[in-house]
């Protein structure tokens, strides 16, 4: 038994300048660092490190990046057997400047995104699967089809991101574990949610429609982490932060192995935020869990 990942793989290219360049000029790379990306692929990279045997559905292009992100794939622990080769690999950019200086510009072609058709060739893996993950940037009929799978196999069905509208209710009553950042709760939502006490309202109204825990980010705050009886705010860790690209799905990752242990819902959120609060003190979304992975 292991987790299914569902979701984006891309190749990461990640620079560090001096400074965003001004009309007509240019500015220095001090650092580069190209490798496996996505959302869906960072977040198996993390689980991984943290020991769960991890199997991860969604494209790669037919071409030579794809080629080779796929065997950095493998060479993680990550079975790639749901994996599809078509059109271009998604190429996601992170350029860093002197704080808070933080631009992502992504590429992602139509043909890189994951389809029901995907997913059915992966059905397999459903039954094989305790927690399916699914990242909700991807098609809503996707989404819809791997939560009834993963529903029907018996498995914890962990969301990340803003369900489609038109199809909220019916994902939700199909989800254990919603995730959403700041950007994603205000689409939720219909409007901000930038105070503990709007997360909470929010956390309980998404608990009404059928998951059992939800973790919202509060913008420069945290993390509250809502379930069925109580809820804990997990506030940023006060560490230098280089680049919070990743801090999300690394958080995703965390919770996730904590749950499959039997971990209570606090001791779940402490392991997300512990996963979260190492991304961001290095360069680029690719989590590096391996200290986390010794002390637990």
């Amino acid at each position: 038994m292991g987790v299914v990942v569902i979701g984006q793989i891309g190749r990461d290219l990640v620079l560090r300048t001096d400074g965003a360049p001004t009309a007509g000029s240019s500015s220095t790379v001090l650092q580069r660092q190209e490798c496996l990306g996505g959302k869906g692929a960072n977040q198996a990279v993390g689980l991984a490190q943290l020991g769960a045997p991890v199997a991860l559905i969604g494209v790669v292009g037919d071409d030579a990046v794809g080629a080779s992100i796929l065997g950095q794939a493998a060479q993680d622990g990550i079975d790639i057997e749901g994996v599809v080769r078509r059109g271009t690999t998604a190429l996601l950019i992170d350029v860093i400047g002197p704080p808070p200086n933080r631009i992502l510009l992504e590429a992602i072609p139509e043909p890189s995104l994951v389809q029901v058709a995907d997913v059915g060739r992966s059905a397999a893996l459903f039954d094989r699967a305790d927690t399916v993950s699914i990242q909700l940037q991807q098609p809503a009929a996707t989404v819809l089809d791997a939560a009834r799978r993963a529903k029907r196999s018996g498995a914890l069905v962990v969301a990340d991101g803003a369900p489609e509208q038109r199809s909220q209710a019916a994902l939700l009553a199909l989800v254990d574990v919603l995730r959403a950042d700041a950007a994603e709760a205000a689409l939720i939502a219909g409007h901000d949610v930038a105070s503990m006490e709007a997360a909470k309202e929010l956390g309980d109204r998404i608990l009404a429609d059928g998951p059992r825990m939800v973790a919202l980010a509060i913008p420069d705050v945290g993390d509250l982490l809502v379930w069925n009886g109580g809820s804990r705010l997990f506030e940023f860790a006060d560490v230098d932060v280089v680049d919070r690209t990743g801090a999300g799905d690394a958080f995703v990752a965390g919770l996730i192995a904590a749950l499959r242990t039997g971990a209570q819902p606090e001791q779940a959120g402490e392991c997300a935020a512990a996963a979260a609060s190492c991304t961001v003190q290095h360069l680029g979304g690719r989590p590096d869990l391996s200290e986390l992975s010794r002390r637990r």
